[in-house]
């Protein structure tokens, strides 16, 4: 069995609808759902303007592949209605993995673990909460350090 950390997040149509609705979806298509954080709201990342978001870190116990879960993951999000336009534009629901085990994957449509997680306090709080002495395989720290030492300014709420 895999142990996968997905993050969840939504701006659009009742977020918090959406996130149980992935869910839903996650445990039809991927796997069982064993934790899972509390919600967090925080301001939207990159482009600014426009609704805050609710994130949610989930880990999911899964048979799948990482490649096989990226393709679920893609086809959730397409059922939920994403339409994928801009770089960081509003959104119905996004799925991102961060870990996949302590994998490291990097191929052109998957990167594991998530490129950009040490960089954003929206990934790093929910993380904390279920794993904070989880260490990350390319950066050798903890989750508990990467926050400490995370570069983002925006408040992390939990709801």
């Amino acid at each position: 069995m895999n142990k996968l950390y997905l993050l969840l997040g939504s701006n659009q149509q009742q977020p918090q609808k959406q996130l149980l609705l992935a869910q839903k979806f996650i445990a039809k298509t991927i796997g069982k759902t064993v934790r899972k954080s509390a919600l967090y709201q925080t301001a939207a990342w990159g482009n600014t303007n426009q609704p805050d978001f609710l994130n949610q870190v989930i880990i999911v116990q899964t048979k799948l592949t990482a490649a096989q879960t990226m393709q679920s993951i893609l086809t959730i999000e397409k059922k939920m209605g994403r339409i994928r336009n801009k770089k960081n534009d509003p959104r119905i629901i996004d799925i991102d993995i961060l870990f996949f085990n302590k994998e490291i994957i990097n191929t052109t449509n998957l990167m594991v673990p998530h490129p950009q997680l040490q960089n954003r306090n929206f990934v790093l709080v929910p993380l904390n909460q279920l794993s904070p002495n989880f260490k990350h395989p390319l950066l050798n720290k903890t989750i508990h350090q990467l926050l400490r030492n995370s570069p983002d300014k925006l408040t992390v709420n939990k709801i």
